[in-house]
């Protein structure tokens, strides 16, 4: 990963993004279909809430033995993974549905996942995806001191070791959003005066988000203490839960943004970037396992980030379609498109620009 970007005039990046645009619309419109979700997202949505619930329920109302019901907290984190990438993502961008209400709904379904709509709204919808790969503007990319994502962050001695240890800390991710992070997310968005739409009432986002929290404490932690299951066993399960989600989450998000082949561009003086936002996204993303239909069913198309950065509005579902329009078009304009064939070679590839950033204090 660098920082050095080509760049584009106005004229050639608009005519990229206009053509890109025109011909992706006119795929849609050729086939008929609409650009949201379709039976296929609503078949996966019913799977991945029963695999997120279902072993819920089962561990409340079967007597099981203890390795039976750390196994079921397994099942629980995948499904809650599943579920935050396929029905909520979508939800929460507006794509899962035509309908404006279908798509609140699925969007809150973070409530239940220990997040906040408004706080995940503004970071992944705001600032990510304005802000790709921006070091100090996109918060994906800050992981504290313990792990150097960018070579702008500072370097410590102990990041040497960081391809190692890092997959054992990207599991906490979700954990860290049922403890601290929204309460952490909330505060500093209000005082930056930061939203997604029409700013909110500030009393009702601290309202939601202190009822939420309690309601989902109360479902996840103290139900099942109150049924009779050891609390020591509700929490280990808990924490299970929220690692397998974490760490699914996690690497599923690094290996699109967090490569060699991706970029960290920097802007000017006055704050700007040298590219208009289309040509960022392309050079600051990447697929991988475009060919995998388990990867591609299972992330909700999260291996196809290069699409889902130019057109977070269309379903992942669709994703695959329009692909191969994205990746001709951007070989007509001399523009990249990153992308790994397996997800093997991203994880390698992820993990050796981990130990690259760990053992370079400065990359070139």
């Amino acid at each position: 990963m660098n920082t050095n970007v080509p760049t584009f005039s106005k004229q050639d990046s608009l005519k990229f993004f206009r053509t890109l645009n025109s011909r992706v619309n006119a795929y849609f419109k050729d086939n008929n279909i609409k650009k949201t979700g379709n039976w296929k997202l609503h078949l996966k949505a019913v799977i991945m809430f029963l695999l997120f619930l279902t072993p819920y329920f089962l561990i409340l109302t079967i007597s099981m033995p203890f390795w039976v019901m750390l196994l079921l907290s397994v099942v629980i984190g995948i499904g809650m993974a599943g579920v935050g990438m396929n029905v909520m993502h979508d939800g929460n961008h507006g794509s899962y549905s035509n309908k404006s209400w279908l798509n609140k709904f699925m969007g809150g379904s973070i409530y239940i996942l220990a997040g906040n709509v408004h706080n995940w709204q503004v970071q992944h919808n705001v600032l990510h995806h304005t802000f790709t790969n921006i070091h100090g503007h996109d918060e994906d990319l800050d992981a504290g001191r313990i792990i150097r994502f960018t070579q702008e962050a500072p370097w410590y001695k102990f990041h040497k070791f960081q391809h190692y240890y890092s997959v054992f800390l990207y599991g906490l991710l979700t954990f860290n959003w049922a403890l601290t992070t929204d309460w952490k997310q909330m505060k500093g968005y209000l005082k930056r005066k930061l939203s997604y739409g029409e700013p909110q009432n500030p009393a009702k986002l601290w309202t939601v988000l202190v009822i939420t929290k309690i309601i989902y404490v109360t479902l996840w932690l103290v139900l099942p203490i109150i049924i009779g299951i050891v609390w020591w066993k509700v929490l280990l399960g808990f924490f299970i839960m929220h690692y397998t989600a974490g760490l699914i989450l996690s690497i599923v998000f690094q290996l699109a943004h967090v490569v060699d082949e991706t970029t960290n561009p920097i802007p000017n003086e006055e704050g700007e970037m040298e590219n208009t936002w289309a040509i960022h996204q392309l050079y600051t993303t990447a697929n991988f396992a475009p060919k995998n239909r388990i990867v591609n069913w299972f992330t909700g198309g999260l291996n196809h980030q290069v699409e889902h950065h130019l057109f977070p509005h269309i379903s992942h579902v669709h994703y695959g379609k329009i692909a191969e329009i994205v990746k001709q078009t951007a070989k007509e304009c001399n523009l990249p498109y990153h992308e790994f064939q397996t997800m093997r070679g991203a994880v390698i590839a992820h993990f050796k620009h981990l130990r690259d950033l760990g053992q370079k204090p400065a990359m070139a």
